[in-house]
């Protein structure tokens, strides 16, 4: 089998863990190839400037060879500055990492999610609107992945309307129902990626949260949990 070799390809890293003694495993989103998993060899060494270029939210071009899944980094340079998130941004930031790798199979490349992860951490870093962010980028997420909500009918193909309840039903789709969690003018609004109604929000937040739950198979997403953490100690 041929090495595959690919040169200065756009990129962030979703994650990274020591890796023996002077090591690095990566997980990298790249532009064109997809999730990328990134064998860093020698970059904890104590002269090596290396490690301090691959942080989370900092855009990179990387260069890598490789024959197997696991591909060998060759070298790296920052694109641009690093992105520095405040406060509870990190800990959203970590949690749109967390997302894309758990949805994304390794080497599928999704070059509009790139864009659409690249553009979510540009708006955290901002330190504004951090929930309308994320339920953004759960809905670019989902469509990307072949997941994607129908927000505009019920589960016959009619048209939602905006005085109707639904509740929602995994697998099916969204039903008339009194009843329903969901009205029909926030599942439209949901669908325009418009946040700017705190009910509007709620509503998302628990359907998003409830549809990345049946995907990941009950598993749950660690960064969601020191989220909570982090909002309950600072109440």
């Amino acid at each position: 089998m041929t090495a595959e070799t690919v040169s200065l390809q756009p990129a962030l890293v979703l994650r990274h863990q020591p890796y023996r003694e002077t090591s690095l495993m990566l997980d990298v989103l790249t532009c064109d190839y997809g999730r990328v998993p990134l064998l860093a060899r020698g970059v904890r060494k104590a002269k090596s400037k290396t490690v301090a270029l691959l942080q989370p939210f900092a855009p990179l071009a990387v260069s890598y060879l490789g024959k197997s899944s696991l591909k060998t980094l060759t070298h790296v340079e920052a694109s641009s500055t690093p992105l520095s998130l405040p406060g509870l941004a990190v800990y959203c930031g970590f949690y749109a990492n967390e997302l894309v790798g758990r949805f994304l199979h390794p080497h599928d490349p999704h070059p509009e999610l790139f864009a659409d992860y690249h553009c979510c951490l540009q708006r955290l870093a901002t330190g504004l609107e951090l929930e309308a962010t994320l339920r953004s980028f759960e809905l670019h997420l989902l469509t990307c992945c072949g997941y994607g909500l129908q927000l505009a009918a019920d589960s016959h193909g009619h048209a939602l309307l905006g005085h109707l309840r639904y509740r929602f039903e995994s697998g099916h789709g969204f039903v008339a129902d009194d009843l329903g969690l969901y009205t029909g003018a926030a599942l439209l609004a949901i669908n325009n990626h418009e946040f700017h109604h705190p009910s509007v929000l709620s509503q998302a937040k628990r359907l998003l949260r409830t549809t990345i739950a049946d995907h990941l198979q009950g598993q749950p997403l660690h960064s969601r949990t020191v989220i909570n953490q982090v909002i309950k100690y600072h109440e």
